[in-house]
């Protein structure tokens, strides 16, 4: 007589998972405020609690933030990337390791997004329903270059899901 057994393992992603890697990027945001005065304790409430939606909903593409000089992004910005790691596993970085330092001089704080596939798949609607929903709404822009060059430096991870950050270096 032989036996078999079978075990079956689900994985899901949970808004608890979403607002740990969303806390993650809202501290590299203190730290940026910390060091260059912005953005402010409400802006990163409000960019915490829009990241936390995006990552829980799987429609973050690429997130920035950081300063803009001559519509170019300048150290220090920082850019996260999205993705799912398809039940494979990635590092759970602490956050930081904003450089101090930066030669801010004319520049301004920015933020932008773009979308994963999952968005654009949405019917307009969806899409119309989920943005309402933000604590405020972004607009249409042509994505900024980069003055200077990334760096990839950290990955925070949760549920099967990961942020990649690269961090914004000049020359």
């Amino acid at each position: 007589m032989s036996h078999s057994y079978t075990l079956t393992a689900t994985a899901t992603f949970t808004v608890t998972h979403a607002r740990h890697m969303a806390a993650k990027v809202a501290t590299d945001l203190k730290r940026m405020q910390r060091f260059y005065g912005q953005p402010s304790d409400i802006k990163i409430a409000e960019f915490e609690a829009e990241a936390v939606e995006l990552i829980r909903e799987g429609y973050l593409g690429i997130l920035t933030f950081g300063f803009r000089r001559d519509g170019n992004w300048v150290e220090p910005a920082l850019r996260y990337s999205a993705r799912d790691l398809a039940g494979g596993a990635a590092a759970d970085d602490d956050p930081g390791k904003v450089r101090p330092g930066a030669n801010i001089q004319g520049a301004s704080f920015h933020s932008y997004l773009t979308y994963s596939a999952k968005w654009d798949a949405l019917a307009q609607h969806e899409r119309d329903a989920f943005k309402d929903r933000m604590p405020f709404r972004r607009v249409g822009a042509s994505e900024p270059g980069v003055t200077g060059y990334l760096v990839d430096d950290r990955t925070y991870s949760s549920g099967g899901r990961a942020l990649s950050r690269a961090s914004v270096r000049g020359f």
